[in-house]
């Protein structure tokens, strides 16, 4: 676990990542159409990369930030590449 930050405040973080997690999920459900789906998705995706760097820190492990380094260019591309789907660019 990371030097010096109490534990309790990673529970206090990990707890508001799951916060996040859930209102993006129930953001999901409740879309009407396919773009406000993929708005969710992506911030979904955007609090994993987060989870991801939060888990590096408690773990201390620099393997966990390429990880989530890369998870986040992948989802920005496929994010990209939705858009100009929808948009009719293909």
């Amino acid at each position: 676990m990371a030097q010096g930050i109490h534990p309790i405040i990673w529970f206090v973080v990990l707890g508001f990542v799951l916060i996040g997690i859930i209102l993006t999920f129930i953001r999901f459900l409740f879309a009407r159409n396919f773009a406000e789906r993929m708005v969710a998705v992506d911030g979904g995706t955007t609090i994993t990369v987060g989870l991801i760097a939060i888990l590096s820190l408690i773990f201390g492990r620099g393997i966990y930030l390429d990880v989530a380094l890369m998870y986040g260019v992948l989802a920005f591309v496929a994010v990209v590449v939705i858009a100009r789907y929808i948009e009719g660019g293909f």
